[in-house]
């Protein structure tokens, strides 16, 4: 089997069952809901309490629970064909420049991680139309100056 075949198993029996991705990360729990999920759909990997409960849930074999625990292949071809995920990528493109400009000027010269990352997701009620709230807090983490010496700055905090 591979992970791409886990997934579909994993969303046919969501889909039979007529869970929601909200109940399922209550039943496994113990990591944001956008973990949880992005493990199920072969992006992240859950560890072995969780897997041990996605088991159960989704009543899996060990193999299969073994590679929920693996660390997948992530990503996928871009640009995204889907429209919702696209969006985030022209988000990315349109914003992109500015977020960094202003990064850069707050912190210094390094990048906000995307591994230590915390991320929520939630509905804001609004008349005009719900809308979809989505935070990021990132670490910083500065640009090592490799080979610097004497009175050279190591790494890329900003300078006072």
């Amino acid at each position: 089997m591979k992970r791409a075949d886990l997934t579909e198993k994993i969303l046919d029996i969501k889909r039979e069952k007529g869970w929601t991705w909200k109940h399922i990360t209550t039943e496994i729990g113990g990591m944001s809901e956008v973990l949880v999920v992005g493990a199920l759909l072969g992006q992240m990997k859950l560890t072995k309490p969780l897997v041990a409960k996605a088991v159960e849930l989704f009543d899996l074999t060990e193999a299969e629970g073994r590679m929920l625990n693996e660390v997948p292949m992530r990503g996928m071809p871009m640009p995204p064909t889907d429209p919702l995920i696209y969006r985030f990528y022209e988000l990315v493109m349109i914003n992109g420049p500015a977020w960094k400009a202003l990064i850069e000027e707050e912190f210094g010269d390094g990048i906000m991680s995307a591994i230590d990352l915390d991320m929520t997701m939630e509905r804001l009620p609004d008349p005009k139309g719900d809308r979809v709230k989505i935070g990021m807090s990132g670490k910083f983490l500065p640009y090592k100056y490799y080979g610097a010496t004497g009175n050279n700055a190591q790494l890329g905090y900003k300078e006072e």
